[in-house]
């Protein structure tokens, strides 16, 4: 069956988008890790599906399956995206999005922007979630020169280090091993953040089941709440990826919102490509 799709990215975050919606495609873990294959196949950080939504309000369900062939629930930069392509399909600057973490309301902001309500932030440590209690604003973690990293969920579990210089962090040296760490039972995306100046985060990132990405959209939702937890920043901030800055606000009723770009480099269709 040939598969049309479109390659975003949010920040140099980047995606295969398959419109769904018609033919019911659902990917098997093996054929996502053919298409993310940067060698062999199309190359992504996750391959994205958009299907038929349930709730009559939603302009579709966005679903999201990590390089490594696992489904997760949220990815900030991917809603961008697919907010951006439904808005154009509708003739609107609104859309609403269903995932598995929640309904997504995106918003137009500007040229070549779109700014995602990403829901509450949830703190509770069974909401995370841990494995067992702890105190998510310091978490009993150490890896080398690390510690104390504060936990948050936006859609998806993050573990949110603070340092010196987040550039001299050995991010593919700890990540994997965070990322895995026992007291995240579902494993988590892990974020190392500076702070370069007020209102100011730089941040890098281990993503759970992609390694390394140039950005990460909850990512950063994350560590602006973090940041605002610890007392180190206010509730609205810019925070700095490889690939880019996003705005994040914590707004006063819990949800945070996070604004950026996107881009759409091509469309193709998918060869036959060897399950891995």
């Amino acid at each position: 069956m040939a598969l049309d799709f479109v390659k975003g990215h949010g920040l140099g975050n980047d995606f295969v988008i398959i419109d769904g919606r018609r033919s019911g495609f659902v990917p098997d873990p093996a054929l996502v890790r053919a298409i993310a294959d940067r060698r062999q196949g199309v190359g992504c950080d996750q391959l994205i599906v958009v299907s038929t939504a349930a709730d009559l309000a939603a302009a579709a369900r966005m679903r999201i399956w990590n390089g490594d062939g696992g489904e997760v629930s949220a990815c900030g930069n991917a809603s961008r995206c697919v907010a951006a392509l439904m808005m154009d399909e509708a003739g609107s600057d609104a859309v609403r999005l269903e995932t598995a973490a929640g309904p997504l309301l995106c918003t137009r902001a500007g040229a070549g922007g779109v700014t995602v309500d990403m829901g509450p932030a949830r703190k509770g440590w069974a909401e995370i979630p841990l494995a067992e209690p702890a105190d998510t604003d310091f978490l009993p973690i150490v890896a080398g020169p690390v510690g104390e990293p504060v936990a948050v969920n936006i859609g998806n579990p993050h573990c949110v280090f603070f340092v010196a210089d987040a550039e001299a962090v050995d991010v593919a040296g700890l990540g994997p091993a965070l990322e895995h760490h026992p007291l995240f039972p579902e494993r988590t995306n892990v974020e190392f953040v500076s702070l370069p100046g007020p209102d100011r985060l730089r941040m890098r990132v281990w993503e759970r089941g992609a390694g390394i990405t140039r950005a990460c959209g909850t990512g950063a939702c994350a560590a602006a709440v973090a940041a605002h937890r610890r007392g180190l920043a206010g509730r609205r901030v810019d925070v700095v990826l490889d690939g880019g800055t996003l705005g994040i606000e914590w707004a006063a009723n819990g949800h945070v919102l996070m604004t950026g770009g996107y881009a759409f480099p091509f469309r193709g269709t998918l060869p036959d490509l060897p399950s891995r």
